[in-house]
């Protein structure tokens, strides 16, 4: 795809992007490349499990696309943006080299974020939150498992639909907000992740789950970035300090769909 110019892209102050999976069949990287290409920023913080290294251990599964997201970033650190790369547990054999910077480019565990209207945000993944992955590593890797089957049938599900004119469903989104069990472990995990700003942090951001969410707990700012697995999310930061989240697979068709009303106006 052709390079869109600055002028063209949407500017946000940062944009915080977690759970991109690099290295497994679910990772939308085609869709985080055309999000990147519509956007720019002055700090991109990678919010944890940006490179899959559990899924690696069993087999490499490696397209272009995945390669294009990595080049976008050191794209980005090599036109100034500063590019902030926080560890997670999928991710977590880079661990080992925290602290370092490379240019633009900062390898951390955890990261204090300032906005711009001087709110102190927690910047941390949330594995260290999650009592299964923290206490029970062989449950959550079934899980993972589970997961990826999930995916898999989910995937085939939605080529069905889509045969017969059906729009995108997500079967794991569903599991999550009907199940009783999987509601209460998001509860439980936001909780938690709350409990670890009681430091003095205004705001606390995050990801692990795939679940996007700003919302406020106990006083504190919690947010999700979501994943790019599924959801395609990202937590945006604008020039005044304002957050959002952009569903970036929604927004990018509704401008597909107002494109011919454009041209004919």
């Amino acid at each position: 795809m052709k390079e869109i110019e600055d002028r063209q892209k949407t500017y946000y102050r940062t944009i915080f992007l977690s759970d991109i999976h690099l290295g497994t069949r679910g990772c939308k990287a085609e869709s985080l490349v055309n999000f990147l290409q519509h956007h720019t920023c002055d700090r991109l913080v990678l919010v944890g499990d940006i490179i899959d290294g559990w899924r690696m251990k069993s087999g490499i599964y490696w397209p272009q696309a995945h390669t294009n997201v990595l080049r976008r970033f050191l794209t980005l650190t090599k036109r100034g943006t500063e590019v902030i790369y926080v560890t997670g547990n999928h991710d977590e054999f880079l661990r080992r080299y925290s602290g370092i910077e490379l240019g633009n480019l900062k390898i951390v565990d955890k990261f204090v974020h300032r906005t711009a209207d001087d709110r102190s945000c927690l910047v941390v993944h949330g594995d260290e939150f999650d009592v299964v992955t923290r206490y029970h590593r062989w449950i959550a890797w079934l899980g993972d498992i589970g997961y990826t089957l999930l995916l898999e049938l989910n995937r085939a599900f939605n080529h069905i639909r889509s045969k017969l004119g059906y729009g995108y469903w997500s079967l794991s989104a569903w599991v999550k907000h009907r199940v009783k069990r999987a509601v209460n472990y998001i509860g439980d995990f936001e909780t938690a992740v709350v409990k670890s700003s009681e430091g003095g942090y205004d705001a606390v951001i995050c990801g692990h789950i795939h679940h996007a969410e700003i919302r406020d707990i106990n006083g504190v700012c919690y947010m999700n970035c979501g994943d790019w697995v599924e959801s395609c999310t990202a937590l945006v930061e604008n020039s005044h300090g304002r957050f959002e989240i952009i569903h970036w697979e929604e927004q990018r068709a509704q401008k597909i769909s107002e494109l011919p009303r454009r041209i004919s106006a």
